[in-house]
């Protein structure tokens, strides 16, 4: 069992006396060259030990009723919080509309306590029930757009992305086809207006109250009453699994 598996299980993370067993998510080994360790895990069960299931003491416990800056809270990385909430600050104290203030907000969602890959869809895809169609547009199609520049409104290549892919790293196929396809769009400038707010919003140095924006999601984020997660939504498991993220199944 590699390193950091195995101090993750050796924490004391007990429920009625018995140890519970983390199983990482099967994507997040693939590829790394680590070995599969359900096996190993499986043969440490007993009566004293199980696997993980519900609330993991080690994280904060959510609320009943969850709303969105409980995630922001509770859940997101810290990196991508703090990413999140001066990319918002930032359009915000730029005069941007409210829908690009909420769409910076939330453009990279995913990222907090989800998934990097594909994060604008998977983003959209969480958002959908609850923002305007635009809104989870624009936080789709940022994805794409962000890997091309726009000198009408000052956007360049990001000189990160040269850090993060190196020099030579050219967009799939299929991002090609949807910046093509966004840069058509009605709404291409609101999810523009996106990678525009991100180059500016890496300063660790800057800490952003998200209480700020609680008007602004009043507004524009429609809040189920049962709580994000709970309402019998089509991407209701979807908030589930950052409530509970280390559940077995």
């Amino acid at each position: 069992m590699n390193k950091a598996l195995r101090s993750e299980n050796e924490k004391p993370q007990t429920k009625a006396g018995r140890r519970r067993l983390i199983l990482p998510q099967p994507m997040s080994l693939l590829g790394t060259g680590q070995p599969d360790v359900e096996t190993e895990l499986m043969a440490q069960l007993g009566p004293d030990t199980v696997f993980m299931m519900g609330n993991n003491p080690a994280l904060s416990q959510m609320p009943e009723k969850p709303k969105l800056l409980d995630f922001f809270r509770q859940r997101f990385t810290p990196f991508t919080r703090n990413h999140l909430l001066q990319s918002a600050m930032v359009a915000l104290k730029g005069g941007m509309e409210e829908k690009v203030v909420l769409a910076c907000l939330l453009h990279d969602i995913a990222n907090g306590a989800l998934i990097r890959v594909d994060h604008g869809y998977w983003g959209a895809q969480l958002i959908e029930p609850y923002v305007s169609e635009e809104i989870s547009w624009a936080v789709r199609n940022h994805q794409a757009l962000r890997f091309f520049a726009d000198e009408s409104v000052g956007y360049k290549y990001p000189e990160a992305y040269i850090k993060f892919f190196g020099p030579d790293y050219e967009p799939a196929e299929y991002v090609k086809q949807a910046y093509a396809q966004a840069r058509q769009h009605r709404w291409y400038m609101t999810s523009r207006l996106i990678t525009l707010n991100d180059l500016y919003s890496f300063d660790p140095s800057v800490t952003v109250d998200p209480e700020m924006f609680t008007d602004i999601i009043g507004r524009h984020f429609k809040q189920p009453e049962e709580g994000l997660g709970f309402d019998g939504s089509t991407v209701a498991h979807m908030w589930r699994t950052m409530i509970w993220p280390n559940n077995l199944l």
